[in-house]
């Protein structure tokens, strides 16, 4: 599973990083180590406490598209077969679904806990990865 820094996880989160650090002591959230040696945590923990609490992030990209509807969010849950994929996303207290191949799922890295950001357009959603 993708691990993030505190720092991020209070971002997706929309907490400060010490209410992160005392979700940490608390057991809400537990914490590893990366290789800098700095603390993280699941990426699909965050996801799904970010479900929990509901709102929305700050759009990480620097993209410009004439799209106006979207939405940042973790990955909760992707179910996929050999050629099509259903990745769920939690967008602040915006649950958004997308359809879509299994091999963009695959090229984008998608998996629970990932930052994506969807793309609504017409009745389309496009994922996007930062």
């Amino acid at each position: 599973m993708p691990q993030m820094r505190l720092s991020e996880a209070a971002m997706y989160l929309g907490v400060s990083d010490d209410t992160v650090r005392r979700w940490v002591d608390s057991g809400t959230l537990t914490a590893g180590v990366d290789e800098s040696g700095r603390k993280t945590v699941d990426g699909h923990a965050v996801a799904l406490l970010a479900r929990e609490q509901s709102r929305a992030a700050t759009d990480p990209s620097t993209v410009g598209r004439s799209a106006r509807n979207r939405f940042v969010g973790l990955v909760t849950h992707i179910t996929m077969d050999t050629v099509m994929a259903q990745v769920e996303l939690q967008c602040g207290p915006f649950r958004v679904v997308s359809l879509m191949s299994s091999e963009a799922v695959r090229e984008l890295g998608l998996e629970p806990g990932s930052v994506a950001v969807a793309v609504v357009k017409s009745t389309s959603v496009i994922v996007e990865t930062p």
